[in-house]
């Protein structure tokens, strides 16, 4: 049975749980009409939020100094959907992190502060699914709050959801964005151009280095192609030098083998780069 101990609001209320002792729900509605004592088992189940972790909720006590009910009634909504579309439980973090991300995002922008993200393309081909929904949850806000809310917010948006359905520090996923950007700094001064980010090539290309990484973090690793390999070493030696460059940079940041395997591919990529 959980017990009431105290209501914050009409959406949050501090409760006492047999496993968890002090514990944090959040819901529309939830702290509505109660007192100390009063028991919520069962009750709007589908919409609890449990913060166990204490580091969370302190911090989330905290965010509701400055965060009003109505704002927090909308991320309620926000989150509600969010695990509806994945079908899953997401990490907790997330009431913390988004809702102090959003909060803070639109008060800058009704400030007249603008909204710089220069990996948001990059972000969008990293992570589609979670880009596809955070551009719903950002026209849901225009909406809700007639307000316009800039593209590039979509982006650090699908970054909050992404490390919330991992359960992955966002700290760890900005510095795979980084490494992106670095390495195609690495390609710009190599191969003397400058990247149109809109160019077919150039997307295909960043999308393969995420998978890189990914398969690299999972120790996934593709077969050699030692044929082709041979091949595109005497054909393209520019490309096929760089991108063992290019792994030996992804190596030293990620602290991982990267395959020799990798190569080939990041050779074909750059070539079609090149070509462009």
């Amino acid at each position: 049975m959980i017990h009431v101990k105290k209501a914050l609001n009409n959406n949050v209320i501090i409760a006492e749980h047999p496993d968890y002792e002090e514990i944090i729900l959040i819901g529309k509605g939830l702290g509505f009409g109660k007192r100390a004592g009063d028991i919520v088992a069962g009750e709007r189940a589908e919409k609890f939020f449990v913060l166990k972790d204490t580091e969370e909720q302190k911090q989330y006590l905290k965010l509701l100094e400055y965060v009003d009910e109505t704002f927090i009634e909308m991320m309620d909504a926000i989150i509600t959907k969010i695990e509806e579309r994945f079908k899953v439980e997401l990490n907790e973090h997330i009431h913390v992190g988004l809702t102090d991300h959003l909060f803070f995002a639109i008060k800058r922008i009704r400030e007249g502060l603008g909204v710089k993200n220069p990996f948001r393309k990059e972000t969008e081909l990293a992570y589609p699914k979670e880009y596809a929904m955070a551009e719903e949850i950002v026209e849901s806000l225009s909406d809700w709050l007639k307000l316009h809310i800039p593209e590039g917010e979509i982006g650090f948006i699908a970054l909050h959801i992404h490390s919330a359905l991992t359960n992955r520090e966002l700290a760890e996923i900005n510095k795979e964005t980084l490494l992106v950007a670095d390495l195609v700094e690495v390609i710009e001064e190599n191969l003397k151009i400058k990247v149109d980010k809109k160019d077919m090539n150039y997307l295909r290309l960043v999308r393969h280095i995420y998978h890189t990484i990914e398969r690299v973090q999972a120790e996934n690793y593709m077969e050699e192609q030692e044929a082709l390999k041979k091949v595109l070493q005497e054909q393209y030696p520019l490309c096929y030098n760089l991108s063992w460059k290019l792994m030996k940079v992804m190596q030293q940041k990620l602290k991982r083998p990267v395959p020799d395997a990798e190569a080939v591919y990041l050779t074909l990529h750059l070539q079609r780069l090149t070509k462009k």
